[in-house]
């Protein structure tokens, strides 16, 4: 088990042990055995897959801007396509992440919310509560969590 009370504070860049597998539209739109995770304390794992693990035309810029994380710099939203389906801003990645963070430059992040299924392993991932965070909750992770009502200021 993992408590997310545990991660550190800044955040810290480590690779996923685990496969990492997006789906949308009932397409495999992104497989990873590359993925990053972003620990940070009071929040799940935030998975971040290399954009060129993801399937071809999957990946456009979003008309929603971009926004700053006072750790890892400015993020710039993605719009994600998987058949015939289209997320919008369900994806974020940052250019040029500050550093510290250089790791996460060229990956992806996705709100599995937005997403048909998102998986690590064969495990179906839970979305963290929310619509800012992103953080992807399996059975190993231990909280509580931040994200849902009245958590957005601890």
């Amino acid at each position: 088990m993992e408590n997310v009370w545990d991660y550190p504070r800044p955040p810290r860049v480590e690779p996923s042990k685990r496969r990492a597998k997006v789906e949308l539209g009932g397409q495999t739109i992104a497989d990873s055995d590359r993925a990053l995770r972003v620990l940070e304390t009071s929040h799940p794992p935030v998975i971040y897959i290399p954009a060129e693990d993801f399937a071809d035309g999957s990946l456009s810029p979003s008309n929603a801007g971009r926004s700053f994380c006072e750790f890892k710099g400015f993020a710039e939203y993605l719009d994600i396509t998987g058949a015939d389906t289209t997320a919008l801003a369900a994806g974020w990645t940052y250019p040029a992440p500050t550093k510290g963070f250089e790791a996460l430059a060229g990956h992806v992040a996705v709100y599995p919310e937005k997403m048909g299924r998102c998986l690590l392993d064969d495990e179906v991932v839970r979305a963290q509560e929310g619509d800012f965070y992103g953080g992807w909750v399996t059975d190993d992770i231990a909280g509580p969590l931040k994200g849902g009502p009245g958590t957005r200021g601890w």
